[in-house]
C-alpha cells in the first residue's frame, strides 16, 4: 500500500523543516510526499528544493503565481501514485505513526 502525503506550501520557511522532518520520519516509509510551493514570496521554494534533493520521497511542484490552497492540493493530487492520499499542512506536524495507523486502520476497514 502506497500513501502520498500532500503538503501545500505558501511562506512557511520558518515552520516547513519541521513538517517535513515529521512526515519523512514516519515508522511507515512506503510513501510519497508531493510538496507544492503557490509562489511563496520567501524562502519556502528555496527549501522545496532542498527536500527534494535530500530525500528521493520528495517531489516538489511550483506555481507561478499564487493559486491558493485548494489549487495547490489540486496541482498534487495530479502528479499523485499513492492508492490513498493524505493532507498534511505545511505549518503543522505529524506524530511519528500517523501514517503508520492511518494505513493500518484503511487495511481492517477494507
Amino acid at each position: 500500500m502506497k500513501l502520498t502525503v500532500i503538503i501545500p506550501v505558501y511562506n512557511v520557511e520558518d515552520t516547513i523543516d519541521r513538517c517535513l522532518d515529521s512526515v519523512l520520519g514516519q515508522s511507515f516509509h512506503d510513501m510519497q510526499v508531493i510538496i507544492v510551493d503557490d509562489a511563496s514570496t520567501d524562502g519556502s521554494r528555496d527549501k522545496c528544493e532542498a527536500w527534494k534533493e535530500k530525500d528521493h520521497r520528495v517531489q516538489a511542484l511550483y506555481h507561478k503565481d499564487n493559486q491558493g490552497l485548494s489549487a495547490a492540493r489540486n496541482t498534487a493530487l495530479d502528479h499523485a501514485t499513492g492508492r490513498y492520499v493524505t493532507f498534511v499542512d505545511s505549518d503543522d506536524f505529524i506524530a511519528p505513526q500517523y501514517v503508520e495507523v492511518l494505513c493500518q486502520l484503511i487495511r481492517e476497514s477494507g
